[in-house]
């Protein structure tokens, strides 16, 4: 029984970690593609520090774990309720991004009060986490993924889903904390004029995607 009984042990654990790596890969690829927030991590890096990009990948990651969760755990009522509303959530989604691009765009300079500093953060982390959560393309992305890769639900094994959503922050994070230090080395050659082009022409391409966000929405609620 003892070698029967390790065997077991050995491949549940390979089982465990081969749920966390296909997670970790998940997370990555689907963080990976440069849109509306890849943008916001660039630009906010660029003109306030690594720290403030990093933090608006956080805000993703978390995003992106929560609707890795309703995937993995097979909360289908959720996601099919989603997925309902998706028109309407990016109707929300793209008002926020022309709000926001906006005003990068008319307000091009950064703040300077570091008194603000975590107030800042704090809003870098909920703005991310917000316009990840209001593109339906993410949760679209998690149940097809899931779904081609046999992982939707996981078999009712809470555990396997829950390493499977430890993956997928972990990946997101990953890309996020790349991204942010591959940015941040061309930071010092940037100056304050530069900065503030950087501001208007980043609020330029989120206000674009916002533009299309609310055409794509628009005509499907029509």
């Amino acid at each position: 029984m003892g070698p029967i009984w390790r065997g077991s042990r050995l491949e549940a654990g390979s089982l465990d970690v081969s749920f966390l790596l296909r997670g970790l890969v998940i997370g990555f690829s689907i963080a990976a593609p440069v849109g509306p927030i890849g943008v916001l991590c660039i630009q906010r890096t660029l003109t306030r520090g690594r720290a403030a990009g990093l933090i608006s990948g956080f805000g993703t990651a978390t995003a992106d774990a929560l609707y890795g969760s309703i995937a993995g755990f097979g909360l289908t009522l959720v996601s099919t309720v989603l997925i309902s509303w998706s028109a309407w959530i990016e109707l929300v989604g793209g008002v926020f991004l022309c709000c926001l691009g906006l005003k990068n765009i008319i307000f091009p300079r950064p703040a300077e009060r570091t008194g603000l500093r975590e107030a800042t953060h704090v809003g870098d982390y909920a703005s991310a986490f917000f316009l990840t959560l209001t593109n339906p393309l993410t949760i679209l992305s998690f149940v097809g993924i899931f779904a081609g890769l046999g992982l939707a639900g996981t078999g009712g094994n809470y555990f396997l889903a829950m390493l499977l959503v430890v993956g997928v922050f972990s990946g997101s994070v990953l890309w996020w904390f790349i991204l942010s230090g591959a940015v941040q080395l061309f930071r010092g050659s940037f100056d304050a004029g530069r900065l503030l082009w950087v501001n208007r022409v980043s609020g330029l391409i989120i206000l674009l995607f916002g533009f299309v966000a609310l055409v794509s929405s628009l005509g499907v609620l029509r």
